[in-house]
């Protein structure tokens, strides 16, 4: 009977994988959404904010961040805020619901598509569930202009 009772579990839990599975979509919109900036252009390009010699790989410049809103980077996985003027803070992008990835930073919150979370930009606090755990918050370094993954 126990082999039964674990056979079944793992079938439950393979099921619940491949549905959760699905849930990582960014919308299509590249990790912005109206109302925040567009990412930033390729490491390659002159224009793209430079990394700090021996930190994480650049983001974004602090000008692209607006104040009480911000940017999501799907392929990082992370969201970067600016809660109050010159005020950064970085979470990650994955819903701690169903593990689907946030999609849009605004009204002072982080929303996830999936299922309506919404999450607050200052804390990663959950505004909307059903979610019921806050967005890990994420390691980041503001330096100058440049923010960068730390």
């Amino acid at each position: 009977m126990t082999s039964h009772s674990t056979s079944r579990r793992t079938v439950l839990f393979a099921a619940a994988a491949l549905t959760t599975a699905g849930c990582g979509g960014d919308g299509g919109d590249g990790g912005t959404t109206a109302g925040t900036p567009e990412a930033p252009e390729a490491p390659d390009s002159p224009d793209a904010p430079e990394s700090p010699e021996g930190d994480g790989e650049a983001l974004a410049r602090t000008s692209e961040i607006p104040v009480g809103g911000g940017a999501v980077f799907a392929e990082e996985k992370v969201v970067v805020t600016q809660p109050t003027a010159g005020e950064f803070k970085a979470f990650s992008a994955v819903c701690t619901h169903q593990g689907c990835l946030v999609n849009k930073v605004a009204d002072g919150t982080i929303d996830c598509p999936c299922h309506g979370s919404k999450f607050r930009v200052a804390d990663g606090s959950v505004v909307t569930g059903p979610a019921t755990r806050p967005l890990p918050a994420e390691q980041i370094i503001v330096s100058g202009e440049t923010i960068s993954l730390a």
